[in-house]
């Protein structure tokens, strides 16, 4: 977010979202359990290299006894003992990283093998302005099929209008399942409130704690460790680590002609109702995305494929996709501000 050199200077918040799981082939790793492989033995050196390759830096750390999480000057690195993700805004090159990260995993983790890979996004609101290949998803799709094998491209909701990307590996034999519940939860928020977006610039508030408090982001879920940063003159990163390896983050992109925030979380619930109406009631946004990842152990997994719980106060749904992928089933809805 460092681009931003005035409050109307564009910026792109749309994130590029980059999360690789890893195994290990290596019968001998195998018959140990793999107990040496972890993907937080890479340096702190390493991947400040590594992200200096997509033009973005570390800005804060912190960490728990599963989880590192790092707060970047464009958006959050989240790495766990088999789980990479990376979400870049702005006008990164993400791509950049693929090679680096599958050499890094190979010298320090002793994982040899992608389990699985998911790189998302919405559609740019300034394509043009993006490096290749992230100015056409077309391009991006080429490029990750040079890499990762049985690759599927999908594309939810209307090319020509809001729509969201996702690149995945497709079902293959024999098949191999992420193991234990997991689940993610990814909400996107564009044209939202001036007034909200004003609590996210040095102009209202002078710290990151001031803005994460008087916002409401400190509420939403319980027992957070946060670790959140105010950009100058605007913008806004947090993290927030929660029990084992649960998290959440947020990024705002305040500026009123391309205003734009996101919100991610793993954080497991049997319904997702209640959160999702509490960040709209803190961002009132004119439109948003929602996205939901779950397998078939998560208690997420049956929660989003209720249409009742679809239906949000004030906002009427646009698009409405359920998927089955390899290890998870999706939810994607696209809702929008109700008439007043």
């Amino acid at each position: 977010m460092d681009e931003k050199q005035d409050y109307c200077h564009f910026f792109e918040g749309t994130e590029k979202l980059l999360e690789i799981w890893f195994d290990s082939e290596t019968s001998s790793q195998k018959n140990s359990g793999a107990t040496n492989c972890d993907l937080r033995l890479i340096p702190r050196t390493a991947w400040e290299s590594l992200l200096s390759l997509a033009n973005c830096e570390i800005i804060s750390f912190k960490k728990n006894d599963k989880l590192d999480a790092y707060v970047l000057s464009e958006s959050s690195m989240f790495v766990s003992k088999n789980r990479f993700i990376l979400k870049t805004c702005g006008t990164t090159t993400l791509f950049n990283c693929i090679e680096p990260l599958l050499y890094l995993v190979k010298k320090f983790t002793g994982f040899d093998e992608v389990l699985d890979i998911f790189y998302s996004r919405k559609n740019f609101l300034r394509p043009e302005l993006q490096p290749k290949p992230h100015s056409s998803f077309y391009d991006e799709v080429e490029y990750l099929d040079n890499y990762f094998e049985n690759g599927a491209a999908y594309c939810m909701g209307p090319i020509n209008r809001d729509c969201w990307f996702l690149f995945t590996l497709n079902q293959i034999e024999p098949l191999k399942m992420i193991e234990g519940p997991d689940q993610t939860l990814e909400i996107i928020m564009q044209n939202l409130d001036p007034k909200v977006m004003k609590l996210f610039t040095r102009e209202v508030c002078s710290t990151a704690k001031e803005a994460t408090s008087r916002s409401g982001i400190d509420k939403l879920l319980p027992g957070m460790v946060i670790d959140d940063f105010l950009f100058k003159p605007c913008g806004y990163s947090m993290n927030g680590l929660i029990n084992g390896d649960y998290y959440m983050t947020i990024h705002i992109t305040p500026e009123p002609h391309c205003s734009y925030v996101s919100f991610e979380t793993n954080y497991p619930q049997a319904n997702y109702y209640d959160l999702v109406s509490r960040l709209l009631k803190i961002f009132s946004p004119g439109k948003f995305t929602l996205t939901l990842f779950a397998n078939e152990s998560s208690i997420a997994v049956e929660c989003m494929q209720d249409y009742r719980m679809l239906t949000f106060s004030g906002f009427v749904g646009k698009e409405l996709q359920f998927s089955h992928l390899k290890n998870y089933n999706l939810t994607y809805g696209l809702f929008a501000k109700a008439p007043s």
